[in-house]
């Protein structure tokens, strides 16, 4: 008895610390969006799902990935997962009691064949094994024709439910991990980027992305003039943006910085609203960037019905065409004095001081001012288009003990990226959704379960999901309450009682 009270108090005294310690709360709510605004949760099918070998499913790029020892850093994979596969509708009631008005998931391409608005994504990293072995995967433009008949089939099953559809997600990270880094399934790459059995760094990320613009633009003229009538439904894509500002203050790191946007945002929706890719990177790449067609570039234009934001962080730019730049420090630096990365070194540190409080994902601090940042660019470049910010999430640093149940740095982060976002649209961006990254707790590709994201935890024996005081908090942001933390606080059960099993059950 003795020893549960010193550690309740212990506990109470470290959350105190966390709340004192932590930025001020900010004042936030749901009436400070526009009526409509769409809240919700995301997930992917690979990360959650679980039944990797049920009723007829292939066996996907990553389910072959993960079985090679050393490639996750937990040695883990997403066979079981979260078990969503039979455990859906637990899920959706988690949904629901949360008063989500949206729900993003993602459809698994080997699988194949849901009141909250479904966001669907057709593509998210997972593909058949298959698929790689006959052609290459996405080095290959037969893969175009491959995604168009997975859309088509998914149009024709779910286009009459489905109003808002995503090609695909991030794209332009897709590229750039799984051909230049090489660290994702196939993995290909070269030096100085890395040391794989095969692959071009400085070529392979352009071609792949080609194919993925020109998959995408196919399967969005097919849903436009087949199947958007049904439920006069809108088509995009979802775009990893992290927002960069210059290292120094200097005219070199302000153009560096703009030009790490070109290369790495705008190398993907330049071609899906202006029909061609960015002039930054013409300038840069040469005969090396993959050309369009007249053809392609009337397919490609203007493709995209709405943008979806992923933002996790802002980073530091430095320019390496006037400056030395260390390309060695990190997997995630090397080779930025090269046409492939723009010739700009990205760091989230400027003497020895971090651009803001680091997180447990690798280049991602917590900077609010980010978000408004960002869509004010995507707002500018892209003549307001309409966006919804479809990932945001914060990732706990090191492993979630009990304070963290008590996640007080989860809640702040939200809460103050929501306020940058809620200013942005006061100012005129229209933005129309947001979704918090993610509903629980998952297998995050190459770190297994390590990183954890979610606002419900799952519990690893038995898969139950158990909130944590951020799924408190979401629930009543979405009321428009604005209880505090130290309040939330005591409305969070002790996973052992029966008010924690509630969604186990």
């Amino acid at each position: 008895m003795t020893w549960v009270f010193v550690s309740h108090c212990l506990i109470l005294l470290l959350l105190s610390a966390a709340i004192s310690s932590a930025q001020e709360q900010v004042d936030i709510k749901r009436s400070d969006f526009p009526h409509g605004f769409l809240f919700g949760a995301a997930t992917s099918a690979y990360q959650i799902e679980g039944g990797f070998h049920e009723d007829g499913k292939g066996l996907s790029n990553w389910d072959v990935y993960c079985r090679t020892q050393g490639n996750i850093v937990d040695g883990t994979s997403g066979d079981i997962a979260n078990d969503h596969y039979h455990r859906y509708m637990e899920d959706i009631e988690i949904i629901h009691s949360l008063g989500l008005t949206a729900y993003r998931f993602s459809i698994s391409w080997s699988r194949v064949l849901p009141s909250v608005q479904p966001f669907v994504t057709i593509f998210h990293n997972e593909y058949p094994q298959e698929l790689e072995d006959r052609f290459g995967g996405w080095l290959s433009p037969v893969m175009q024709e491959e995604f168009v008949h997975l859309s088509e089939t998914c149009f024709k099953h779910f286009a009459d439910r489905v109003q808002y559809w995503m090609t695909m997600n991030e794209p332009n990270i897709l590229a750039r991990a799984t051909y230049e880094m090489g660290l994702a399934p196939p993995v290909r790459c070269s030096p100085p980027f890395g040391h794989c059995a095969g692959g071009n760094s400085d070529v392979e990320p352009l071609i792949a992305m080609h194919n993925m613009l020109l998959a995408h633009a196919k399967a969005a003229k097919l849903y436009h003039e087949q199947y958007k009538s049904k439920v006069n439904g809108v088509i995009g894509i979802t775009v990893c943006a992290y927002m960069k500002i210059p290292l120094r203050e200097i005219e070199d790191d302000t153009e560096a910085a703009n030009r790490a946007l070109a290369f790495n945002v705008a190398w993907m929706l330049d071609p899906l609203v202006f029909g061609d890719y960015p002039p930054e990177m013409k300038r840069y790449h040469g005969s090396e960037l993959p050309s369009f067609s007249s053809e392609e570039r009337e397919l490609l234009r203007d493709s995209i019905d709405f943008i979806g934001i992923n933002h996790y962080g802002t980073l530091y730019a430095k320019d390496c065409i006037h400056s030395s730049c260390i390309c060695n420090d990190s997997i995630y630096t090397q080779g930025s004095d090269r046409p492939i990365s723009g010739f700009v070194y990205a760091t989230g540190e400027r003497n020895s001081i971090t651009i803001g409080e680091p997180t447990g994902a690798a280049l991602s601090f917590v900077v609010p001012k980010g978000m408004e940042d960002i869509v004010n660019y995507m707002k500018e470049r892209y003549h307001n288009k309409p966006m919804f910010v479809t990932e945001n999430g914060y990732s706990s640093p090191g492993s979630e003990d009990d304070i963290y149940e008590h996640d007080v740095k989860r809640i702040h982060y939200h809460q103050s990226y929501l306020a940058s976002l809620a200013q942005a649209v006061r100012n005129g961006a229209d933005v129309r959704g947001y979704f918090t990254w993610r509903l629980t707790d998952n297998f995050e590709w190459l770190s297994g379960y390590t990183l954890k994201f979610g606002i419900y935890r799952i519990d690893p024996q038995t898969l139950n999901r158990i909130p944590k005081l951020s799924a408190t908090w979401y629930r009543d942001f979405l009321s428009n309450s604005s209880l505090g933390v130290a309040e939330l606080s005591s409305t969070v059960p002790d996973e052992n009682t029966e008010a924690s099993r509630v969604h186990s059950q």
